[in-house]
């Protein structure tokens, strides 16, 4: 019987976090500020988009060839 009750429990927790629904705000809770310069108060798909400098473009550009290292005068042994 409690194998049953944990099972549907856990089938009604799975069911509720599936659920989508556009987000509203809670009684009494007032919307973000506004952000400084802007005209109006920002759509909740513009305050989800990411900037480029949160998630810059990854380079995937592949080195064809060795090429001889510089010689670097800050790369010195491990005093010791």
């Amino acid at each position: 019987m409690r194998k049953a009750a944990s099972i549907l429990a856990i089938g009604l927790l799975l069911a509720a976090c599936g659920r989508q629904a556009d987000l509203q705000l809670a009684e009494g809770m007032s919307p973000p500020p506004i952000p400084y310069g802007a005209g109006d108060s920002p759509s909740a798909a513009e305050l989800l988009e990411t900037s480029p400098m949160a998630a810059p473009e990854r380079s995937v550009e592949l080195r064809r060839e060795s090429e001889v290292r510089e010689d670097d005068p800050f790369d010195l042994p491990p005093e010791g």
